[in-house]
Order: C-alpha cells, then structure tokens, then sequence
C-alpha cells in the first residue's frame, strides 16, 4: 500500500536520533541521503519554506512481538523523549493489538503496534492516522482516486479507512495534519497517469505531472496531487 511516507522536521539531526534510537529495537534500519534520513519506506526531510513542517501526524510501524513493542518504548524514554502512551493491550482497536505510543522531537506521535500476527509485506509503516479539517471532503476524494491504486475506503469505527495490502490510513476528524507526504505504489506508469488524469478531471490540485524523477531514482515514475487539506499525495511505479 504504502510505498513511502516523508515527513518534514526542523531539525535533522534531531529527528535522526530519536527515529533511530526507537526504531532499532524493531529491526528498522536507517541510512542517510542527499534528500534526508531513510528507514525503509518512512523517511524525514529538512523543513523549508516550500516544504514547511509536518504536524499532527501519527505513524505507526510495524513490531514483530509484544517484546519489541516494549523496547522501543523503552528506549524513547530511556533516551528522554515523551511518552504518549505506555505498551499495552489497545482492544478498542481490536483484542491482540498491542501498541505503544511516543513523541518525536516535532510533537508527531510515533507507535510500535504489534497485531498478534505476522504483518504481510517488508514495509515499516504499519499505518497512519491523518486529522483532517472534513472527513466528506476527503472521502470523496480517497474515493475517487485509490481504487486506481487496488485500495479500497470504507466507514470505520473511527473515521474513514483507506485500506489495502495489510496497511491503513485512517481519516480522523480534527484539527488537519500539515504536510506531510504519503505515496502509494503503483503497479505500472500506466497507473499513475491514471491516478493523476482522475484527480485532476475531480477538480484536485496537480502538485507533480505523472513522469521520471531521476532524482530519485533511474525508473522512477511518479505523479503528485494535493487532497483537500494540502497534504502531498503521491502514485508511484518503480519501473527498473
């Protein structure tokens, strides 16, 4: 579902030791580049002007056992960061769900979830919970544009869940997240001309014309939209 999730941080160096002393116990490992910090399919960025910080996000990766989610708990505060909900068992969620809940240094909650089962895929982000400012406005356009993508939106218990390969986003009603970017694979560029053509013929914002972006990649093919509350919102092939 996801192929990549990018945050702004205002500071990097910052954001790189608290994302690398929690995500350690998971298994999570980093590695620097020229366009910031990577762990897998999660990644940060230098805030900037054009690109200002992500707020209000809740991201949570992927734990292989209770063992680990208490780990990275652990280490965050071991390490001084805030807590924003110790380890244990979430069953409003539903009855094997076992999280714990951080702070990263911009105020992000960051979650260690361990579900009972082995998650499917070798992704890190196990899902996201976005606030937005209407959750009809952005039903209408989840809706429109990821069954391109092989997703599927439904109501949920506690907003409006986009869903697919194991993975989540869940559309809660609030004060909106801001700027984050999240990109969703494509199986082909065909896809993602498609992803762009329908949002933008819905009346979405063009933020990126479907096309290669070597500066990411030779074979990366990409295309980019804004939903409605200005968040980066991305179809992505990786062609070779």
């Amino acid at each position: 579902m996801f192929d990549h999730v990018t945050i702004r941080v205002a500071d990097l160096d910052a954001s790189r030791d608290f994302y690398e002393t929690v995500l350690r116990p998971l298994g999570h490992s980093g590695r620097r580049s020229e366009l910031g910090d990577e762990w897998g399919d999660f990644s940060t960025a230098t805030a900037t002007d054009e690109h200002p910080l992500t707020r209000r996000l809740h991201v949570a990766f992927v734990a292989a056992s209770e063992a680990q989610v208490d780990a990275f708990w652990r280490a965050g505060v071991d390490a001084g960061y805030a807590s924003d909900g110790e380890p244990g068992r979430r069953p409003q969620y539903h009855e094997r769900y076992y999280g714990a809940f951080l702070l990263d240094p911009d105020g992000n909650s960051a979650e260690a979830v361990h579900h009972g089962w082995t998650r499917a895929g070798q992704t890190n982000v196990d899902h996201l919970w976005i606030r937005v400012a209407s959750l009809e406005a952005c039903e209408r356009f989840y809706s429109a544009i990821v069954p391109i993508l092989g997703l599927s939106v439904r109501e949920g218990r506690f907003g409006i869940a986009v869903e697919g390969h194991d993975r989540s986003l869940t559309l809660v009603s609030g004060e909106p997240t801001e700027n984050v970017h999240v990109a969703f694979h494509a199986s082909d560029d065909e896809t993602v001309r498609e992803f762009h053509r329908v949002a933008v013929a819905a009346g979405y914002r063009d933020n990126g014309e479907p096309g290669e972006r070597p500066i990411y990649h030779r074979g990366y093919y990409g295309a980019f939209v804004l939903d409605p509350d200005g968040n980066n919102i991305e179809a992505v092939n990786h062609n070779r």
